[in-house]
């Protein structure tokens, strides 16, 4: 079985802790060379993580990722976006390598937009994922990571929209580097996925525990957006590869730990803005999405 590793997992095995962001999620920046031998083991084991990462890397190594082997020899240096389904491992040759990494989890993203990390094509498993760099590509890309390891250490207080916009630098930056991956084939099914995101995104973030979002089933996406829910479904599974319920969940649960969290809303407040129509509902909810009832993520702050 393919063993899956966590954001903890790392963080464990490097002198500094991942940051926590503004809706719950995580991010950490750092230099390859912080990386102690047991984070060094960890990278060499095939496996699934549950997060994203960027490498940015040059020295001795082979990575295998979707049934492919990429080497980067001595004095090479590559771009690397690996995502949280795909299994990937290192196999780190005499000399080992140098550079820098980011990580970060799906909730890591602003809770205002309805982009997700596998909407970028660098993300995708049928996209290109792996970029070699000149040497002037390589600085570019270097002065991003640095300022990513400066301000995650900062006291700014929105310096996670700040990192966040790094990281959109970085992607953006890949993507230009072949910009024929840019180009999406704009078919009915896109435009659907489109529209059904705007749709959710737009009920977000909740401002006052009076405010209710009004679009929390497959039903009700498919009638404001004037189609059967069997079509709805088919065309978010084949361009996003989840179901309808599965997006909503996900997009609602979102919101209740950025609530439970950053607010002092009761927890029956969140479960009305939500579209519960109990708080026992909710609970039951949030415990199958996350592990836990909602009292003790506000609890373990």
């Amino acid at each position: 079985m393919i063993k899956q590793q966590t954001l903890a997992d790392y963080a464990a095995a490097y002198p500094y802790q991942t940051q926590s962001a503004h809706g719950g999620g995580h991010f950490v920046a750092l230099r390859l060379n912080d990386f102690t031998e047991e984070n060094v083991k960890a990278t060499t084991i095939y496996s699934r993580k549950d997060f994203y990462k960027i490498s940015l890397l040059t020295g001795d190594a082979s990575y295998f990722y979707n049934d492919k082997k990429y080497t980067i020899a001595p004095g090479e240096f590559a771009l690397i976006f690996t995502n949280s389904e795909i299994p990937y491992r290192w196999e780190i040759h005499s000399g080992g390598c140098d550079g820098y990494a980011c990580m970060f989890t799906e909730d890591f993203l602003p809770i205002h937009t309805y982009l997700r990390p596998s909407d970028w094509a660098v993300f995708g498993a049928e996209s290109q994922s792996v970029f070699m760099l000149t040497n002037e590509e390589k600085e570019r890309f270097e002065t991003l990571f640095l300022k990513m390891i400066e301000e995650q250490d900062s006291a700014y207080q929105n310096k996670y929209d700040l990192l966040f916009l790094y990281v959109l630098e970085c992607i953006h930056g890949a993507l230009k580097l072949q910009p024929e991956i840019q180009s999406r084939t704009h078919t009915a099914a896109t435009r659907l996925t489109d529209s059904f995101k705007m749709l959710l995104a737009g009920q977000f973030p909740l401002a006052t525990p009076m405010q209710q979002i009004m679009l929390h089933t497959p039903q009700a996406f498919a009638n404001k957006l004037l189609v059967h829910t069997n079509y709805l479904n088919r065309a978010l599974k084949t361009v996003t590869g989840k179901t309808t319920s599965q997006l909503i969940t996900e997009r609602i649960m979102q919101e209740a730990r950025a609530l439970l969290l950053h607010s002092n809303w009761s927890i029956s407040q969140i479960s009305y803005c939500l579209g519960f129509d109990e708080p026992t509902h909710f609970a039951k909810a949030f415990k199958k999405h996350t592990g836990q009832i909602p009292s003790a993520l506000r609890n373990a702050v």
